[in-house]
């Protein structure tokens, strides 16, 4: 697993925590963990060259059927 991969999980994981929380002040601190994770996968896409694109599925077909 890579580092890019750990983080989308643990925002993933830290979504449904938010979800899932009881207080406001839970609510507040999980908004603020969320954002600095999502910061950190910018970051962490930015340093790699990795940059998240939209494609269709059948864009994505077609590419892969030229190939």
């Amino acid at each position: 697993m890579t580092h890019l991969s750990a983080l989308q999980v643990r925002l993933s994981n830290e979504r449904n925590y938010l979800a899932k929380a009881k207080t406001a002040g839970e609510r507040e601190l999980r908004k603020v963990w969320v954002a600095q994770i999502e910061k950190e996968i910018s970051a962490e896409q930015a340093f790699t060259g990795l940059v998240e694109q939209e494609i269709s599925d059948f864009e994505l077909l077609a590419a892969l059927l030229e190939g």
